[in-house]
């Protein structure tokens, strides 16, 4: 049942997010985050964003009315964000990636008035492989709209370091020495920036732009006026979502210090697969829906990654978000839709518990054998003698790399589901160690004499 027009979804009347996590959830909640802020006192600036509503801020208060209640008129900016397409990826989550990414461009090209453009905010594929981009770029090139505007998730850089994917897609990019993929550009007088936090991560670390990148955001707004409305899109949320399953970015704090002087700021990202909504001062941070496959919301499942939701209900967690900036309005406004055009909470809940009560166990690893579960090592620290062979094998439903922290071993391949990686270790020591695409996920062999 549609919300009625001003009335925040997902919230209760003390501002509170619906759905609580389970008990053993909230009882952590007093942790403090890496930023500081416990997440409790989080969730209450923190709104669960409806699907089929059209978002408005005003005074710092989202606020929404019924899907179609503004049509765009002429000289007003209307565009599509679609993100994280995960092409390659056929696990129980969902079999048909390219087809629900079928359904999202079709979805758009339905609509009465057709956007300016779409901007895609990463892991446009699975592997990095030439043939997942050449399916994304086939499925895009069905969109009735205008130019697609990229920036790449960690899923298309984890093999080259992102040589493919700015092949592909860095015209418009500012490209640097180290990679780059970074750019800007103007319409209909907003300013976007398209930013990669996905490039050299560090272990235990978020996402991360690094001083290149922050020195040329501060030059890139330095000649704009401080009335002219900022859009900024990157993969990784620029805001600390979640620091414990790695949502956030270590420096986007300082990115964002360098547009406090602008009246409005509307900051797009990926990568957590679901619609969530923060407003901080002049800044509403928006995170969006995937058009492969939901992960579970903070805190309320074991671990974060692909989630299996009931059957038939798949549509109703993946969608597509229209973005309209009208002049006269200080936000822009945002809605998010669904493919199916019901509300996802359902669905979201169903998934939840079902990854609650039915998560796979930790696997038990074989000897001189590491098993990726759960997006974890097992075990995280791993004694082995000098000479001998170790085995990493990964039980997960999604990529991961391993990475020396120290560099003092050969990182292994990008690791799909069932992959093996064996190593040996000549020379004591210890050897820790971090996924590469997921960097909180670290651990450590031991090797003795």
């Amino acid at each position: 049942m549609p919300h009625p027009p001003h009335e925040s979804p997902g919230l209760t009347t003390d501002n509170q997010p619906a759905n609580n996590p389970p008990a053993s959830t909230r009882d952590s909640e007093s942790a403090l985050d890496a930023d500081g802020l416990d997440r409790r006192n989080f969730l209450s600036c923190m709104a669960w964003v409806g699907t089929g509503l059209l978002w408005t801020i005003s005074g710092g208060i989202p606020s929404s009315s019924r899907l179609g209640a503004q049509t765009p008129k002429k000289g007003e900016l209307f565009f599509m964000q679609i993100s994280d397409s995960h092409i390659g990826f056929d696990k129980a989550a969902n079999s048909d990636v390219t087809a629900t990414l079928r359904a999202a461009i079709a979805k758009i090209n339905a609509l009465e008035v057709q956007p300016a453009f779409l901007l895609h905010t990463g892991d446009i594929t699975q592997l990095s492989k030439p043939s997942e981009f050449d399916t994304a770029d086939q499925v895009l090139r069905e969109a009735r709209t205008g130019k697609t505007f990229y920036v790449p998730g960690e899923h298309d850089v984890s093999v080259d370091g992102g040589a493919s994917y700015l092949q592909r897609y860095g015209k418009d990019t500012q490209r640097t020495r180290d990679g780059g993929g970074w750019y800007s550009f103007d319409h209909s007088g907003v300013h976007f920036m398209g930013l990669v936090n996905v490039l050299n991560l560090k272990a235990g670390g978020l996402g991360s732009l690094g001083a290149e990148q922050l020195d040329w955001i501060q030059r890139d707004v330095k000649h704009l006026s401080s009335s002219t409305p900022i859009v900024v899109f990157a993969h990784v949320p620029l805001w600390s979502v979640y620091p414990a399953w790695g949502w956030g970015t270590d420096d986007g704090a300082r990115a964002l210090s360098y547009l406090k002087r602008f009246g409005s700021v509307t900051v797009l990202n990926g990568h957590i697969h679901q619609t969530m909504q923060k407003v901080e001062g002049n800044v509403a941070f928006h995170t969006a829906l995937s058009t492969a496959f939901p992960q579970p919301r903070p805190g309320t499942a074991p671990s974060p990654g692909p989630m299996v939701v009931p059957a038939g209900q798949l549509h109703d967690v993946l969608g597509v978000r229209e973005v309209h900036y009208v002049p006269s309005n200080r936000h822009l406004a945002v809605v998010d839709h669904t493919l199916s055009g019901n509300s996802p909470d359902a669905a979201f809940a169903a998934g939840e518990a079902a990854a609650r009560a039915h998560g796979p166990a930790a696997a038990q690893a074989a000897a001189n054998e590491v098993s990726i579960d759960n997006f974890a090592f097992n075990p995280k620290v791993v004694t082995i003698a000098a000479g001998s062979k170790l085995t990493w094998r990964n039980r997960d439903d999604v990529p991961h790399k391993i990475q020396s922290t120290n560099n003092r071993f050969v990182a292994s391949p990008l690791m799909d589901t069932k992959a093996v990686y064996t190593l040996s270790f000549p020379e004591s020591g210890e050897y820790p160690y971090f996924c590469s695409v997921h960097p909180v996920m670290q651990g450590k062999v031991v090797v003795t004499r």
